[in-house]
């Protein structure tokens, strides 16, 4: 068994997320436009006909914004909770009804040979969630857009071999920079999004359960940089023991553009990051 797993755009312009087990494959969250998903697919060697489905996050443009022409387009099942069905109907309802697939928060579901486990976390959105995907001996996770660090979801994602996770901000930029008060307030909130710092904290608790492979995801192209996210989360991972590249593989996440793809195999016994041609 053979797992990828690939962002194809990560940031607060638009988030989309390959990750596949064996013959089952999924996005979670299409952020991005029809077009661009599309030809992200097409550099991975797939169509949109090779999905099985779309898990949604949450309701936010930048996690849902080409959902509505793409599954019109190519027929791909939508998945995501109650809440979250609230409001991608409440932009646009055209959305066939036989493309629409509701869960429950915190219940887990197979699509395909792919357990899924969507999970609370805590964001400015009516039930927003991220994933932990498991398939026998392999798993992966999906956790942006969370407003603090809380042992619920850490434990949901803790065992996970890959994960993809919030590094959105800086906080001295977030204060200093150009933004009104209100959306600083929104971004600093325990509502809003994880700064490079409680990305790191979180990373060296998922360490300890296993993680081999960490995208630091959802960057702000505002209030944070590629090279700031990943000196801040790399030095403290060094400064708690844990060697970056070589005891844990660590990448930022592109904003608009496809990610260095992570391949686990069963046994899980390496981690592997073929070259990528962009």
């Amino acid at each position: 068994m053979k797992m990828i797993f690939c962002p194809l755009a990560s940031g607060s312009a638009g988030n989309c997320t390959y990750v596949s087990f064996g013959n089952t494959r999924l996005l979670i969250d299409a952020g991005i436009s029809a077009t661009k998903i599309t030809n992200a697919l097409k550099q991975l060697g797939l169509t949109p006909s090779d999905l099985n489905g779309i898990l949604i996050t949450h309701e936010h443009v930048d996690h849902i914004r080409g959902i509505y022409v793409f599954t019109r387009k190519y027929g791909v099942p939508i998945y995501a909770n109650n809440g979250t069905w609230m409001g991608i109907l409440k932009r646009d309802q055209d959305i066939p009804m036989q493309y629409r697939f509701a869960f429950e928060t915190g219940m887990d579901f197979y699509i395909g040979n792919i357990n899924i486990t969507p999970f609370a976390i805590p964001h400015d959105a009516n039930d927003p969630v991220g994933y932990m995907l498991r398939c026998g001996r392999l798993s992966a996770a999906v956790a942006t857009d969370i407003g603090h660090l809380n042992d619920e979801w850490i434990r949901t994602v803790s065992g996970a071999q890959v994960v993809l996770l919030e590094a959105n901000h800086d906080v001295e930029m977030v204060k200093k920079g150009p933004y009104p008060y209100h959306l600083k307030q929104r971004i600093l909130s325990r509502r809003g999004h994880l700064c490079n710092e409680d990305c790191a904290r979180a990373l060296i608790q998922l360490y300890g359960g296993g993680v081999q492979a960490a995208f630091l995801g959802h960057l702000s192209g505002e209030n944070n940089t590629p090279e700031v996210a990943y000196s801040v989360v790399t030095g403290m991972l060094q400064d708690s023991g844990i060697r970056p590249g070589e005891e844990l593989v660590v990448n930022v996440a592109r904003r608009d553009q496809i990610s260095d793809m992570i391949v686990l195999e069963t046994p899980p016994e390496k981690v592997r990051r073929p070259d990528m041609s962009n």
